[in-house]
């Protein structure tokens, strides 16, 4: 049986790619398979084999109706505009249909040099790509949007780094590619009539709900701004919410769709601290914890840019409803994040009280975290402990700020009593996960798939992620941060 690819981004932007096969594996072992996410997609998966599995995953084969594409794509990383960066080790095979009936792009990344290689080989390491599923995973277990992986292979062959180390390509399902980055490409070229076509064909596959619609009044350009705005101040607040650091926020990494994607330099904050950069690219700490949401309005207002000789009214008028679309990032952030705060804090009502309520009590949480080194996840997952009784297995993790961490605790259940309901153990518990991917456990996992070919280590670690909420004994080791002086000397690398 063979899948129903479409190709409707090759088929409707030829200008925004090259048609480009993938590198074949010569030595293709299955390292990774997603039964789960495949079922999703098509049933049609059940009748591959592992054979069939590598072939395909490790670029041997290219699937019936698949047209891969190495997509183009502009982008700001790390604040510096390159007119021309795109797709140089990855290729779009093709969207399918799933079985909800969304279109969904399945990509190559890792499969071989393309046109926009600039000088890289094009390939990629077993680790970086099972990086991406630990990461990825892990976000989806807790709700958070994100790209997903299918399947990595081992190619059989050496990439040169640092070391040799062994390659493999990962499969990835995205709602789609689409960037900022893929709209300044055709703006830095002054391309209208390609901007146009990626403009249509973006708010097919996206489109900005009735509302912003109806604020657009008819300017699809503004309205697709807006949606974008909103989906982005989503997902940074619950990247925040659960110490999350992307690491590399350039423009050519934040999806239209409003998913997380491109887990290179990647990592869940341990100590609080909004300063923390695990990226060894990162020196200036452009990407910080704390500078998220900023940068993602800074990336915003470069889609504005890109998008502003589409808009609708004299050049005026443009500018200001494209500053302001941009300018209102703020206030869906900070609405958004109060959700998130409030979740966390196991309030159920939201209209019960001021959300400015949750946002100011949850800052003086993460203020006696950061002041006291206690751990971002531990120290929220700890709240659960004070309803359960047993408060001291907090507080024994202030030390010398046990006092002022009691403080805070009576002060949020005196809010709740004053508010007229009581905390909710159970929204407090899928709020604030236990298991996260620690930073520790993960490079562990991934050294001894890389160096010593044994996935053990990997395969358990991906179980504990996909349980974030469960402290089961046997996922007691998963939920314990690593020694502060490791922590403090992780680095997180790109992995190209």
């Amino acid at each position: 049986m063979s899948l129903h690819f479409d190709n409707s981004y090759a088929r409707q932007l030829p200008h925004a790619c090259v048609s480009w096969p993938p590198s074949p594996s010569p030595r293709p072992r299955e390292l990774f398979w997603n039964p789960w996410l495949a079922d999703s997609l098509s049933a049609e998966f059940q009748q591959w084999d592992q054979a069939r599995r590598e072939a395909v995953f490790g670029g041997v084969e290219v699937p019936e109706g698949a047209q891969p594409v190495a997509q183009a794509y502009a982008g700001h990383q790390f604040g510096g505009f390159s007119a021309q960066l795109g797709d140089g080790r990855a290729l779009l095979l093709g969207e399918l249909i799933d079985r909800l009936g969304q279109r969904v792009d399945i990509a190559l990344k890792g499969s071989g040099r393309t046109p926009f290689a600039r000088g890289g080989d094009g390939k990629a390491a077993v680790g970086p790509m099972l990086r991406e599923v630990l990461i990825s995973e892990s976000l989806h277990a807790m709700g958070i949007p994100s790209t997903r992986a299918l399947a990595v292979v081992a190619s059989g062959e050496w990439v040169s780094r640092e070391r040799a180390l062994p390659g493999a390509i990962l499969t990835r399902v995205a709602h789609s590619h689409l960037r900022v980055g893929t709209f300044e490409y055709f703006a830095a070229r002054e391309d209208l009539q390609g901007l146009q076509r990626l403009l249509d064909y973006t708010v097919q596959r996206h489109p900005p709900d009735a509302a912003l619609q109806d604020r657009a009044q008819g300017d699809t350009a503004l309205a697709l701004l807006m949606s974008v705005v909103q989906r982005q101040a989503q997902l940074v607040a619950q990247w925040m919410g659960v110490g999350f650091i992307h690491g590399v926020m350039n423009t050519d990494n934040m999806s239209l769709s409003g998913q997380s994607i491109d887990f290179g330099p990647c990592a869940f904050m341990e100590a609080h601290d909004p300063a923390t950069v695990y990226s060894s690219i990162d020196h200036h700490g452009r990407y910080a914890y704390g500078r998220q949401p900023a940068m993602a309005q800074w990336n915003l207002a470069r889609l504005a840019e890109a998008l502003l000789p589409l808009m609708v009214g004299d050049e005026a008028h443009r500018l200001d409803a494209a500053r302001a679309a941009v300018q209102a990032f703020s206030t869906v952030f900070e609405e958004a994040m109060a959700q998130v705060w409030r979740c966390k804090l196991g309030w159920p009502a939201a209209d019960r009280l001021e959300p400015a309520a949750a946002s100011e009590l949850a800052k003086a949480w993460q203020a006696l975290l950061q002041a006291h080194r206690v751990d971002h996840t531990l120290g929220w997952r700890g709240l659960l402990d004070v309803v359960q009784a047993r408060p001291q297995r907090l507080f024994d993790r202030f030390g010398a700020g046990a006092r002022a961490a009691s403080e805070w605790v009576d002060r949020w259940q005196a809010q709740a009593r004053s508010s007229g309901f009581v905390i909710d153990a159970e929204l407090l518990e899928r709020s604030n996960p236990f298991v996260i991917a620690r930073n520790h456990q993960v490079e562990a996992a991934l050294a001894s798939a890389s160096d010593e070919g044994d996935l053990r280590a990997f395969r358990d670690l991906l179980d504990a992620v996909r349980r974030p909420w469960s402290e089961d004994e046997a996922l007691q080791p998963y939920g314990e941060p690593a020694p502060p002086d490791v922590a403090a000397s992780h680095r997180t690398f790109c992995g190209t």
